[in-house]
C-alpha cells in the first residue's frame, strides 16, 4: 500500500487510474472511485460526451490517460 492509497484530511485523495476496475486504461474507474459513484455511470457519461460533444470525450479520456498516474 502506497502513501497515496490512504486518505489524509490535510492532503486529500489523489485522482489515479485504477488497475482493478478498467476496460481500456482505468480512467473511468479512477474517476468513479474518486467521486464515489459507479464506474458504469462514468462510462455512460463519457459515451454521451463523445456523441454529443463531437469527440470532446475522446480528448478528455486521452488527457486523463496521460495525466492521471496509475494506482
Amino acid at each position: 500500500m502506497s502513501n497515496y492509497d490512504s486518505y489524509s484530511p490535510t492532503r486529500g485523495r489523489r485522482l489515479t487510474r485504477r488497475s482493478h476496475d478498467k476496460m481500456v486504461a482505468g480512467v473511468c474507474g479512477g474517476i468513479a472511485d474518486h467521486l464515489g459513484i459507479d464506474a458504469t455511470l462514468v462510462r455512460l457519461l463519457l459515451v454521451a460526451a463523445v456523441i454529443f460533444g463531437f469527440g470532446a470525450g475522446i480528448v478528455l479520456y486521452v488527457a486523463g490517460w496521460i495525466l492521471m498516474p496509475q494506482a
